[in-house]
């Protein structure tokens, strides 16, 4: 049962964080507050953020139209002593991973990964943007500004310096990478590596966005030779 005291520790911390200038925050601002909507990240922050509007935020989130209704609203469930009785909390888990993709232009890359490789936008931060998550099937992306490039090895590893081996920033499985291998290749997708069957039985490419990411696609059970 969500807490009413740990919800106003959030919304002060809300407070401090726009305060800080944590660039996070500056959408969920305009997303949740009218009179922050319309505003780019640093006019968001050069507003006073009150822990009323912090609030106000954090109802958003639950569901509920203001703070007043959202303390009613948790007033209303049942008391912790019953909670207990539906039985113990679940144990933790890791659930999810996050790759984190470095690039010159988040704009182009967003355009790349959407039209090339069918990954759409979750979200962008900023004007011009410097951060954004996109998704395809439930596997996320995180794509970051980066002023410099980040694989400083690559040129390297093309030129053969570092014995051949390929420096993959992250990789995909599929269902059907004879598919998706296909859905790309007709699209002009630049590989480092074309479809083939590595000795362990699975079917793979490598993909290279513009700014020199190498992403490992595969899948199992593949029927056709390598294109």
């Amino acid at each position: 049962m969500t807490n009413i005291e740990n919800l106003k520790k959030q919304a002060k911390q809300l407070v401090r964080w726009h305060r800080a200038r944590r660039w996070t925050i500056a959408t969920d601002i305009r997303n949740a507050l009218p009179q922050f909507q319309g505003l780019s990240d640093r006019e968001v922050f050069e507003q006073p953020l009150r822990l009323a509007d912090a609030q106000a935020m954090i109802a958003k989130r639950h569901g509920y139209q203001g703070w007043q209704t959202l303390a009613a609203g948790l007033a209303e469930q049942l008391p912790a002593a019953d909670q207990a009785e539906i039985g113990p909390a679940p144990a933790a888990q890791v659930q999810q991973t996050l790759p984190f993709l470095f690039v010159s232009d988040v704009r182009a890359a967003l355009a790349f990964y959407g039209e090339k490789l069918g990954f759409a936008t979750e979200f962008a931060y900023g004007e011009p943007p410097f951060y954004a998550q996109v998704i395809r099937d439930g596997v996320r992306f995180a794509i970051k500004h980066a002023d410099a490039p980040v694989i400083e090895t690559l040129n390297s590893i093309r030129k053969g310096e570092n014995g051949g081996e390929e420096f993959i920033t992250c990789s995909v499985t599929l269902g059907s990478a004879r598919q998706i291998f296909a859905d790309y290749e007709a699209k002009g997708v630049t590989f480092l590596q074309r479809l083939r069957r590595e000795t362990w039985g699975a079917w793979t490419f490598i993909v290279e966005d513009p700014d020199g990411n190498l992403i490992a696609f595969g899948g199992a059970d593949e029927h056709a030779a390598a294109g």
